[in-house]
């Protein structure tokens, strides 16, 4: 499965983001979804992923309450919502696709996609 991430950018802190992914190549449904990212100099932190039917969704420690995961199967895409941003959040936001929910969160697993840029800053 491809992957293309969009929605990312400069914000300001205190901002919102919403950021998407869409997928092809295979069936979108087969696939559980997540979004890691990662930080100038720090590793790839998972950040959140969710059910091939969008019916269970999980947080990385910390992240459940800011970070809203979300899919729309007929439409191939996955979203992340970003509330109150810090410049903590800076960071290369990326898609994954797996078929096993567990393994989303796995940063060696799955495919990826190339990643957006979100920066915030005043």
């Amino acid at each position: 499965v491809q992957l293309v991430e969009s929605g990312g950018g400069l914000v300001q802190p205190g901002g919102s983001l919403r950021l998407s992914c869409a997928a092809s190549g295979r069936t979108f449904s087969d696939y559980a979804m997540g979004w890691f990212r990662q930080a100038p100099g720090k590793e790839r932190e998972f950040v959140a992923g969710i059910s091939r039917s969008g019916e269970t969704t999980y947080y990385a420690d910390g992240m459940k309450g800011r970070f809203t995961i979300s899919r729309e199967n007929a439409n191939k895409t996955v979203n992340l919502i970003i509330n109150s941003l810090t410049p903590e959040d800076t960071a290369v936001y990326y898609c994954t696709a797996d078929r096993d929910l567990i393994l989303v969160a796995d940063p060696d697993s799955g495919s990826w996609g190339q990643g957006t840029q979100v920066t915030v800053s005043s």
